[in-house]
């Protein structure tokens, strides 16, 4: 399966890199299926470290080779994605084990539904019954070295 990485640089060899921003999944390598979220990705990360090119790295994601990982899969926007996603934005998973994880990101449209479960306007149904009607895409944290044994780069796409 190919899976798509949008950033201000090419990433021909990715790393889990410690970072302070508090992501959905928590410290990883993240990519999706969909081109236009890795699209977008790029181009907001350009935006806003203010260098690089707006830059797409396409892997082959041999998902056989996965068997042996600890893997964690949401299938939808639901309270066990809320409650995971909530917990890494607080920075309370930090000791989990998996190697990947898998599930929906909030596009643009949802950022205000999400923001508002985290300040508490929002309980966990009102903010599933919000979000259940958007059209999530997906997002692929690899959280170790062998998850990203996984990965094989294809090629990168520049855009000026």
């Amino acid at each position: 399966m190919k899976l798509y990485h949008g950033s201000n640089v090419e990433v021909k060899a990715p790393k889990i890199i410690q970072s302070d921003r508090r992501l959905d999944f928590g410290t990883g390598f993240y990519l999706t299926t969909s081109y236009e979220q890795a699209q977008r990705w790029a181009e907001l990360t350009t935006a806003r470290r203010g260098v690089g090119k707006k830059t797409i790295t396409v892997f082959e994601f041999d998902e056989t080779l996965i068997n042996n990982l600890n893997v964690l899969v949401f299938e939808q926007a639901d309270k066990d994605w809320l409650k995971y996603a909530a917990d890494n934005r607080n920075n309370e998973n930090a000791s989990d084990d998996y190697d990947i994880v898998i599930g929906p990101v909030a596009n643009d449209r949802t950022a205000p539904v999400i923001t508002a479960y985290f300040a508490g306007i929002y309980d966990e149904e009102e903010t599933i019954k919000r979000l259940l009607p958007q059209k999530l895409k997906d997002q692929y944290a690899f959280k170790t070295s062998a998850a990203l044994d996984c990965l094989k780069l294809c090629e990168v796409i520049v855009n000026e």
